[in-house]
């Protein structure tokens, strides 16, 4: 059964359109257990994502990607010139774990998550719960349907 995560990124650092620049690319640097154990155990190729772009104005999902290899050693935690390089990280028992995805298409108009806040059938997303800073989340199919299907038009507000 192929499932939906939220993934989130600053745009500045890697936005929706460098995936889709890209094509496909690993989803490295992340560098919490709880997101870690994720990774590695739950992603599977095919399982659907919406890339959010946090630390934006405003903050927003921007676009949908496809799991396209599910959790494998990150290589930039053993990479010295890396951001993400963690030393003491064992080569033959890597710590942390990334997937690779592809991008499927960039939303018409980005979901903010004031929207989502908005949005009674978005309530129980992790994304919206005080406090959840996690990188890597589950999304419900029906969570991730309705966001598509606020995709489709305006915001609406002065958001």
């Amino acid at each position: 059964m192929k499932r939906c995560w939220l993934l989130k990124t600053e745009p500045s650092v890697f936005s929706y359109d460098d995936l889709a620049s890209k094509g496909r690319a690993g989803w490295d640097g992340v560098r919490n257990y709880q997101a870690r154990n994720l990774l590695r155990d739950e992603f599977r190729k095919g399982d659907r994502v919406l890339v959010y772009h946090s630390n934006a104005d405003p903050p927003c999902v921007a676009g949908v990607a496809e799991v396209v290899r599910e959790g494998h050693p990150d290589p930039s935690q053993f990479d010295r010139r890396s951001d993400h390089c963690d030393p003491t990280s064992p080569r033959d028992f890597p710590r942390w774990f990334q997937v690779e995805v592809k991008a499927v298409r960039k939303l018409k108009h980005p979901v903010s998550l004031e929207r989502m806040k908005r949005t009674p059938g978005l309530s129980a997303m992790p994304l919206l719960r005080k406090g959840n800073r996690l990188s890597v989340q589950p999304v419900s199919p029906e969570e991730f349907d309705l966001v598509l299907r606020l995709s489709s038009s305006p915001d609406g507000s002065a958001a």
